[in-house]
């Protein structure tokens, strides 16, 4: 079963082709270094930028004046006092300067007499928001970085690679360890810097928008490394995501957009508007904050007024059908054929995992505490503090992985000589290519184990009996998973890359448990049913390493992240 390992060599290595590491490679490209642009799926088609549907956040000021710093402002409200401010602000002044280069890539944002429209959105003081249409924004995003990653020379494209280990020597990262999927084979891919570019950690839960590939692989291989993370209890949920009738073929936080255009009203089981009794009336208007939401909306189902699937109605009943379809057009009929009709029944909706606003420690820079090591996107943590921003995401992902290329691309010119070959080579090539254990174990059934731990108790609403036999249960499906990965090892060996998988599953949820046992209080995304209040004590960020294989918290002042980097 044993297979001869594959090799490849690249100035600037970028694994994960979202939004954040396409603008990376493009950007290292332009700046004269070769790149190769590794990923498990089929390259700008993966990730969590082709699936988002909604606004951009930007201050560009065509139709109403406004400031990045206005934006910045904004930016740090949502966060409840734990943004990475040099973080934040290089997202808020740095975004427009990317929309505009989109723009001119030809992405085609929506227009209004000539100038880009700005939506508003929950949290932001004026329209801010720009989109190519309220169901299509993210793909148009990814189409046209991948459009013009496909036009680059100096980029290199490389599917079905999943990353199991950075490579180091000395301490600096020279590249990473991958199973080619399509053969079994290990890979070492060599480079100068390297890119990580891996989105976040969404997958960890039963109910998720994310796509398959977003289990926090980047989190794990930076930590393994010897890197540290950042604000790891702070999960995002999204308040509105689709429960009930079924629905087929269509996104499940697909309601936000209609939210934008046409409000919505949020019902309990008795058919009353209930986020005013949470400190935030709505009165048919989309003014609440994600946070704020998904409490809301849980504290209603654990009150016992909750809908029959377990979540809350949104009704558009007050919205004529010429309304919906000036707005929406052929996605109304699209829901017809699921059985729904917006004008006459509403639609059940609930809390669904979404965002991470924690990551990796990085500078303004995109630089990790490892040398040759560089973050980006969702992978850094610090810019969205407790909770993101509506439309915050796409922007972070532009704006930091175009700023990830450049410090990769300058630290390559800066270097006198190829790094030497990587100390623990040879380990990842055992690991990827070692005979299978002789016990039996399944690990698709202890994924879903997993995710339900994670959704039942270091969910929207977390205390300290929950997180407690969260980690107690990771504990047991660690042991279970052992230090060999079962199967084959031949082409598309699902047992194998599902260990692999899990692997870095097990390790992310544990620290996210861990973090989230520690902060005592309630804070943005992080819901202590147990620690109802915010505390002042609190305004500290956690930052977590490995220590011989153990996981170290560490709490320090606003910003520890930029001083540690």
């Amino acid at each position: 079963m044993t297979q001869e390992p594959m090799s490849a060599e690249t100035d600037v290595l970028v694994i994960g082709s979202g939004a954040a590491g396409m603008y990376a490679a493009i950007e290292a490209a332009r700046s004269g270094c070769q790149v190769l642009l590794a990923d498990r799926s089929l390259i700008g088609r993966g990730g969590a930028t082709v699936m988002a549907q909604m606004t951009v956040a930007v201050a560009l000021g065509s139709e109403t004046p406004d400031h990045w710093r206005y934006h910045y402002a904004d930016t740090l409200t949502a966060g409840r006092g734990l943004c990475n401010e040099p973080l934040a602000q290089l997202l808020c002044e740095e975004g427009p300067d990317c929309i505009r280069a989109m723009d001119g890539w030809g992405v085609g944002w929506a227009r209004k007499d000539g100038r880009i429209t700005q939506a508003m959105a929950p949290g932001h003081d004026r329209p801010r928001c720009v989109y190519v249409d309220f169901l299509n924004t993210g793909p148009a995003v990814s189409k046209t970085l991948r459009t013009f990653v496909n036009k680059s020379s100096g980029i290199r494209k490389a599917g079905d690679l999943c990353v199991v280990d950075l490579l180091r020597n000395k301490g600096d990262v020279v590249g990473a360890a991958a199973l080619h999927l399509g053969s079994g084979a290990p890979v070492i891919l060599s480079a100068k810097a390297t890119i990580l570019a891996t989105g976040g950690l969404t997958r960890l839960y039963r109910r998720n928008s994310a796509s398959a590939n977003m289990g926090g692989d980047g989190y794990a291989l930076a930590l393994r490394a010897g890197g540290s993370l950042v604000d790891m209890e702070f999960v995002q949920f999204f308040p509105i995501g689709h429960l009930a009738p079924r629905l087929i073929g269509m996104d499940p936080i697909m309601w936000d957009p209609f939210r934008y255009k046409l409000g919505g009203r949020l019902l309990n089981n008795r058919m009353e508007e209930f986020t005013q009794h949470y400190g935030v009336a709505e009165d048919g208007k989309y003014v609440i904050t994600r946070d704020v939401g998904s409490y809301a909306i849980l504290k209603e189902v654990e009150a016992g007024r909750g809908s029959p699937h377990g979540g809350v109605y949104l009704s558009f009943q007050h919205c004529p059908e010429r309304a919906l379809r000036e707005s929406f057009g052929p996605v109304i009929d699209r829901l017809a054929a699921n059985g729904i009709d917006l004008t006459r029944v509403p639609i059940e909706v609930a809390p669904i995992a979404h965002y991470h606003m924690g990551g990796i420690v990085a500078d303004a820079k995109m630089q990790t505490g490892l040398p040759g090591l560089f973050a980006a996107g969702e992978a850094v943590g610090g810019a969205n503090g407790a909770n993101r921003l509506s439309g915050n995401a796409i922007t972070e992902a532009l704006v930091f992985g175009r700023r990830a290329g450049r410090s990769a691309a300058d630290s390559v010119k800066r270097l006198r000589a190829s790094p030497d070959h990587a100390d623990d080579a040879q380990k990842a090539i055992a690991l990827i290519a070692a005979e299978a254990p002789t016990r039996n174990f399944n690990t698709a059934e202890m994924q879903q184990t997993l995710q339900k731990t994670m959704q039942d108790n270091v969910g929207a609403l977390r205390d300290e009996a929950k997180i407690v036999a969260a980690i107690d249960t990771i504990s047991l499906l660690a042991d279970e998973l052992g230090d060999t990965p079962p199967g084959d090892g031949n082409r598309f060996d699902m047992r194998r890359i599902d260990w692999f998988d899990l692997r870095n599953m097990l390790l992310v949820s544990r620290v996210v448990a861990e973090a989230a046992l520690a902060r005592t209080e309630t804070r943005g995304a992080h819901q202590r049913e147990d620690y109802p209040r915010l505390s002042p004590d609190w305004a500290l960020n956690q930052t977590v390493g490995l220590q011989d294989a153990r996981i170290e918290l560490s709490a320090g002042p606003r910003d520890i992240a930029e001083a540690r980097s």
